[in-house]
């Protein structure tokens, strides 16, 4: 009924059913009521409904969690700061009893139950929890509409410029993480320009603000897809102090420090360290750190997206153009601070957009709260704390996201209604790593990569983003994991969470893999291409340099005179028979090549004899009829034995005596035997290996053949 009070709730949790009737029968005239069996239940509606919780009447002995365990986790989620709690059990030792004070309880009653001590009891707990109400109100609401009215208008103004410039409506938040880290990283560096947290903080905020000037420039201006005239890029420059003017024009709120640092960095984000910035030249240290930071924010985020004149740059290469100077001078103080945070940087973008701002404005809040120890969430904050969970829950199920959070002590695992629909599982989960259906998704090798990434996180650096493959839907797919690590306040600091999501990006992912595999690849064979296969096998060389390696190059003999007979067409389906001959010969460990035209290359490591390992390889290809062309190979063979770990090197070994046995008259195999002058007996041919022989050998009959025939293909 319109006007009427709303009647406060209760929730009472005994895993006897005649216990909860009596308790409803004693209360339920003036009180509502909901009824649960056991600690998880409790947990559970807790974890849903806590901002409409009055009072906890909570049994100590119950099935699938205790009131103790129930208390643990009140006292875990800051429940027992806003919820008055009375036990209730037959048991009255000291022992129980202190525990229970100690967790939080505030009353304790025994049964058999008496209706008059409980409404007695009831009424009085109620009303001792209400006397903090008005006062905690009063601060809460102050601190919530002072920090939210502040915010939202930098994310309204600042996204009203991006909307008008064309932008994704991301640069403010690059800008503002970037800010953020390069002033933290700044501030290990040098205490030059004294910054502590607040000072970080509110510089980042107020960095949202830094293009707020262009508001008062031309939208064919704005988004000209071509080169600014000298006039446009004159009315373009203006839009920094069109920034300032706005923010000097606020009269009620110019001692503000926001409007004071926003001041800072509207007028002189475009200075530079040289004195050839804009509007007022300012050089070095003159140009307030706040402005020196955002520039460079600004001028890294402007590279790597995509704008109406420009494409994207890659990380990399915006890092290498700012270093380098292309893109004006800059404290370098602030550029060894991008080069020191280039391997991260990116990370540090992704890790920063985790939680978005309405979240991190209601956790400030309720951390304020919480440093009032006079104080407990009144009802009003409650629910405005609860409505931006709800939206914060709405926007994460239409972007298809398993949102979860873990706690270590107790072992519990909670979900967000989307994800723990996807996954089959309740919304919250006791025990979660033993639980089959959680391990069902999470393997060992998922989970003992999931622990690393979280077991290298810091209080300072808590966020980690990792990608692996997860079972989902009967397959593995590759799932993008952002976590962030929950720390105690203790010292040391104990790691006591997580929370974090998990993306299905295995579209993408394989899209990448897709592209990134045709790039290794030989297009017509499916083998490697040879730049593919030096990448490897340089790693393999680098790793274990002590392992005994051999290069095989060989080729085709006669290939000129294969397309020259059959066609073309036939001179490729010759290449591919014999990269499938490849395939069936050599092991899944082997590397293997195409290294253009008729000629491959096979990287293989051996233990014990390679001769027998050639001999299969080489009779293999060698003498075989291919629709009416017999497959004649020359190849060459040099080892790490005989001239060291360097692949150019082996390539060149390998290369030299291939052409030795193009000077034989083809058809056979030849190991490299370095300075040594020997005859060596390969396939019945003699054949000469004196290296300076093969150095002065120039290009012969064999070399332009297959010069040709590769011009050809």
């Amino acid at each position: 009924m319109e006007g009427q009070k709303r009647r406060q709730k209760i929730l009472i949790v005994d895993d006897s059913e005649m216990n909860r009737s009596i308790l409803v029968d004693m209360l339920g005239e003036e009180y509502d009521t909901i009824e649960v069996e056991n600690g998880l239940q409790a947990v559970t509606v807790l974890q849903k409904q806590a901002a409409e919780i009055s009072l906890v009447m909570l049994d100590i002995v119950m099935p699938e969690m205790d009131g103790f365990g129930v208390l643990g986790v009140m006292n875990k989620r800051r429940w027992i700061e806003s919820i008055p709690v009375i036990m209730i059990s037959a048991e009255t030792t000291s022992d129980r009893i202190d525990q229970a004070l100690e967790l939080g309880v505030t009353d304790f009653i025994s049964r058999p139950f008496d209706a008059r001590v409980i409404r007695r009891r009831v009424i009085n707990t109620l009303l001792s929890s209400a006397k903090q109400q008005e006062l905690e109100a009063l601060v809460a609401e102050q601190i919530l509409e002072k920090e939210q009215n502040s915010l939202l208008m930098i994310d309204i103004l600042s996204h009203i410029v991006e909307f008008r410039n064309g932008e994704s409506g991301l640069h403010v938040i690059h800008v503002r993480r970037l800010t953020e880290v390069l002033l933290g990283h700044l501030a290990t560096k040098t205490d030059r320009y004294r910054l502590g947290k607040n000072e970080i903080a509110l510089i980042s905020e107020a960095s949202a603000l830094h293009d707020i000037g262009k508001i008062a420039i031309d939208d064919k201006i704005l988004n000209k897809p071509g080169k600014l005239t000298n006039e446009e890029f004159a009315i373009m420059k203006s839009h920094s102090m069109a920034g300032a003017k706005m923010l000097d024009g606020l009269s009620v709120h110019q001692d503000e420090p926001l409007v004071k640092i926003a001041y800072q960095i509207c007028r002189w984000h475009h200075e530079r360290w040289d004195g050839r910035g804009y509007p007022d030249g300012l050089k070095g240290d003159d140009i307030p750190i706040a402005a020196q930071t955002v520039a460079l924010a600004d001028v890294y985020d402007a590279l790597t997206s995509e704008r109406v004149y420009k494409p994207a740059f890659p990380h990399e290469k915006a890092v290498d153009m700012i270093v380098n100077g292309e893109c004006g001078a800059f404290n370098p103080l602030l550029m060894e601070c991008l080069r020191e945070l280039s391997d991260t940087l990116e990370e540090e973008l992704n890790g920063g957009a985790v939680q978005p701002k309405p979240r991190d404005v209601m956790n400030a809040v309720a951390e304020k709260l919480y440093q009032h120890s006079e104080l407990s969430a009144s009802n009003r904050t409650l629910q405005l704390l609860e409505h931006e969970r709800m939206k914060y829950s709405f926007f994460a199920a239409m972007s298809k996201e398993i949102q979860f959070e873990l706690t270590f002590s107790p072992a519990m695992m909670s979900f967000n209604a989307w994800g723990a629909k996807k996954l089959g599982l309740d919304e919250i989960v006791m025990d979660p790593m033993e639980n089959p259906r959680i391990r069902y998704f999470l393997d060992d090798s998922l989970l003992d990569s999931l622990r690393d990434v979280i077991a290298s996180t810091t209080p300072a650096d808590p966020i980690v983003t990792y990608e692996g493959k997860m079972k989902f839907g009967g397959k593995l797919k590759w799932f993008r994991f952002v976590m962030q690590a929950l720390w105690s306040e203790d010292e040391p600091p104990q790691l006591r969470g997580i929370i974090g999501k998990a993306i299905d990006v295995h579209s993408s992912r394989s899209y990448l893999e897709n592209l990134e595999k045709r790039a290794s690849t030989d297009q017509l064979t499916g083998l490697l291409n040879l730049t593919s296969a030096q990448k490897q096998a340089e790693a393999r060389l680098k790793e274990n340099q002590e392992a005994n390696y051999a290069l095989a190059f060989f080729d085709c003999d006669y290939f000129k005179d294969a397309n020259n007979t059959f066609g073309h067409l036939f001179g490729n389906q010759l290449l591919v028979h014999i990269a499938e001959r490849l395939r069936q010969t050599t092991r899944s460990g082997d590397i293997v090549s195409r290294a253009g035209g008729d000629e491959y290359i096979i990287f293989i490591q051996y233990h014990q004899e390679l001769e027998p390992i050639i001999q299969r390889i080489y009779s293999s290809l060698h003498g075989e009829d291919f629709g009416g062309f017999t497959i004649s190979i020359s190849m060459g063979v040099a080892t790490t034995e005989q001239v060291g770990v360097d692949f150019t090197a082996l390539m060149a070994a390998a290369d030299k005596a291939l052409y030795a046995v193009k000077q034989a008259g083809k058809g056979q195999y030849k190991f490299y035997n370095g300075t040594e002058t020997s005859l060596t007996e390969v396939k019945g041919a003699s054949v000469y290996t004196n290296q300076s022989e093969i150095i002065d050998f120039e290009e012969g009959e064999a070399d332009k053949e297959n010069s040709e025939s590769n011009k050809k293909m």
